[in-house]
């Protein structure tokens, strides 16, 4: 495996001397961040990040992510200019040597939680989900943690308004047209895409999810067999779906060639309904059984990039939520472990 690390770009408050120092760390994951979605990335952009990567002696193999325009996602009539807009940036990520394009097709919200700072009983702080909280949240008058600054209320209300008429169905149609003229470039250029599942895996505010469990999977890998048409696996998001067994998963789809990105992270489920908060990657600390996870990743042929999910705030950091330095870097030390153990016992 490769391990990685999100990096925010230049501006990111983690200075890449600190990533590189993190023990087997190969590259950086990251991503064109001024550009409003829907357009062309600078390849003078691409090539600036990369290099300061290789500056530090880390590679830029992985994109997370091209944003998919929200017209496409709803299959509007001006989708294919976006479409082509898109399979550009894909021919110029690889052009700087990327091999993996991490993405979403999420309506509207590519993640929610209702609480970005809960507190936990070591002290530390994380993301966390409250079915009670969630059920409290007006979807008339939105102020969600983390989104307050992505849309204004107008525009949040108009996208809702939009989405009102798209079943699961037609959402999945839309994206299987979008995988139809996207996947043959990459198969031309090389890269792999990799859709990241619904986060969480349920539909909310009656927007339709089509990316959260097997099911799921299976239907769009059938649609689109190409293998560069392959999955990320963020064990926290399919982790909080109760019904996914993620050892089953893992086993299954890195038999298949199909996953070749890998988040991964612990949550730990705190009632009877849909909550759950972020803890540290051990799994002790949670609900998911990680080293089950990387030993059917393991032994069944994944040997693609991983990278340390969200972390916890620890040791009096004050970071980006989900995503400071400390855990992170602890979740990537225990990561090593468990797939050095893993691979020596196959």
């Amino acid at each position: 495996m490769k391990l990685t690390f999100r990096w925010y770009g230049l501006k990111d408050s983690i200075p890449l001397d600190y990533i590189r120092q993190i023990p087997n760390m190969s590259g950086v994951v990251t991503a064109v961040y001024d550009v409003p979605v829907g357009e062309v990335w600078p390849i003078e952009s691409l090539q600036k990040l990369k290099q300061a990567a290789h500056e530090k002696g880390l590679e830029m193999e992985v994109i997370e992510s091209i944003p998919v325009h929200e017209d496409i996602k709803m299959g509007k009539g001006n989708r294919d200019l976006y479409i082509a807009n898109y399979i550009e940036n894909i021919r110029r990520v690889a052009q700087v040597g990327v091999k993996c394009v991490c993405y979403n097709f999420m309506p509207v919200f590519d993640w929610l939680r209702t609480e970005m700072h809960h507190l936990n009983k070591d002290g530390s702080n994380s993301l966390s989900y409250s079915y009670d909280d969630f059920k409290k949240i007006d979807p008339h008058n939105l102020h969600l943690p983390g989104w307050d600054e992505s849309y204004s209320q107008d525009e949040l209300q108009h996208l809702l308004k939009e989405y009102q008429n798209i079943s699961h169905e037609d959402l999945f149609n839309n994206l299987v047209y979008f995988l139809e003229r996207v996947i043959p470039v990459c198969d031309e250029v090389g890269i792999k895409m990799a859709i990241h599942p619904d986060d969480p895996p349920w539909d909310i505010f009656g927007l339709p999810r089509i990316v959260s469990n097997e099911n799921d999977l299976d239907k769009m890998f059938n649609a689109v067999p190409s293998v560069n048409n392959g999955l990320t696996l963020c064990t926290g998001s399919f982790g909080a779906g109760r019904n996914n067994d993620l050892v089953h998963m893992a086993k299954k789809y890195a038999k298949a060639g199909r996953i070749h990105f890998l988040h991964l992270r612990n949550i730990l489920w705190t009632d009877d309904y849909d909550s759950f908060c972020e803890v540290g990657h051990c799994s002790k600390d949670g609900s998911l059984d990680m080293a089950k996870i990387v030993k059917a990743l393991v032994d069944n042929g994944f040997d693609g990039y991983v990278r340390p999910d969200h972390g916890r705030n620890i040791f009096g950091e004050d970071g980006k939520p989900g995503y400071g330095l400390y855990d992170r870097a602890l979740g990537a030390s225990y990561i090593n472990g468990l797939f050095e153990m893993a691979e020596k016992n196959k």
